[in-house]
């Protein structure tokens, strides 16, 4: 018994037809931990949200969720929901959805009130709260259905891009809520296309492809070990053309951004000094030229293009 580790993954696989969506993956989430669930389309994350939440059937291999079994009722009633296409009663209203939610969790109505109370304040929902679903917001239903599953008190919570297609108030609160919950002791798995988002959010980060996970760390330490990541960004006096850039040596890749250029490299201090010798003899002026780290965003594109080579 590991009262440490939330969710626990044992090569975990599930099949459609032919298609192997999930290929026997395993990882643990620790207690307390923002975990950050990353992928292209079709990677293979709702599946695997979908087997830890008990909504399909893994067909080979075992989920824990505070050590019970995944899917079975105990694991349901500690963990709350928010999946990629969420949709709460149009036809009710916002209050009425979230009391239904906890009634059906068996919440005492003193205890769902104060909490649907605290929720909605919190959402900036509350003085909508009696209007009805249908004319809600698309980031007003969003924020209504993190109340829903929040409404339970739930000690893991799984959330499915949660923020995808939101207007920046709303992706904003929802971010804003879950550093707080997670600053209270809440394990958090999130779903997410956002790299800044996962940079900003999560203790870890688990990249999967094609069903396989590729990488699992810390953001920061996921960005430094991406080699020949590195970049130096550079703006002349005069036009250059990339591929005479891409000719200057330690120069692997280039990016034209606007005005600027972005030169990829392994060795960032020997491309500043090449770039020197460039202009000087080419009677050139740097305007600008700044050395950037990988950012999550390179790191996720390195190792999932990693993967795909090896296919």
């Amino acid at each position: 018994m590991n009262n440490d580790v939330a969710i626990q993954v044992a090569n975990l696989s599930k099949y459609y037809g032919q298609l192997l969506a999930v290929d026997h993956i395993s990882f643990t989430v620790g207690r307390g931990e923002l975990f950050g669930f990353l992928g292209p389309n079709g990677a293979g994350k709702t599946t695997t949200v979908r087997m830890l939440t008990g909504v399909v059937i893994a067909d080979e291999g075992s989920a824990s969720i505070l050590e019970y079994k995944a899917g079975s009722l105990k694991a349901k009633q500690v963990t709350g929901v928010v999946p990629e296409m969420a949709n709460a009663y149009a036809d009710l209203s916002g209050w009425d959805n979230l009391m239904l939610m906890a009634e059906l969790y068996g919440i005492p109505a003193s205890v769902a009130r104060e909490r649907g109370i605290s929720l909605m304040q919190e959402m900036g929902l509350y003085p909508r709260k009696h209007s009805l679903v249908k004319t809600y917001s698309k980031g007003m239903k969003q924020r209504l259905i993190l109340c829903m599953a929040l409404v339970s008190d739930p000690e893991v919570l799984f959330l499915d891009e949660p923020t995808s297609g939101l207007d920046v108030q709303s992706a904003r609160l929802i971010k804003d809520l879950l550093q707080s919950l997670n600053a209270k002791g809440k394990t958090i798995f999130l779903t997410t296309h956002d790299m800044d988002e996962a940079n900003q959010l999560c203790d870890r980060v688990a990249i999967i492809d094609k069903g396989n996970i590729v990488a699992i760390d810390a953001p920061e330490k996921l960005r430094m070990a991406t080699s020949g990541m590195h970049s130096v960004e550079v703006s002349f006096d005069n036009m250059v053309s990339p591929e005479v850039l891409a000719n200057i040596p330690g120069v692997n890749a280039v990016k034209k951004l606007g005005d600027k250029y972005r030169l990829y490299t392994a060795n960032p201090g020997e491309l500043v000094v090449s770039l020197a010798n460039y202009s000087s003899s080419h009677g050139l002026k740097v305007i600008s030229l700044n050395i950037l780290v990988p950012s999550l965003e390179d790191a996720f594109v390195a190792l999932t293009e990693k993967e795909t080579e090896h296919a």
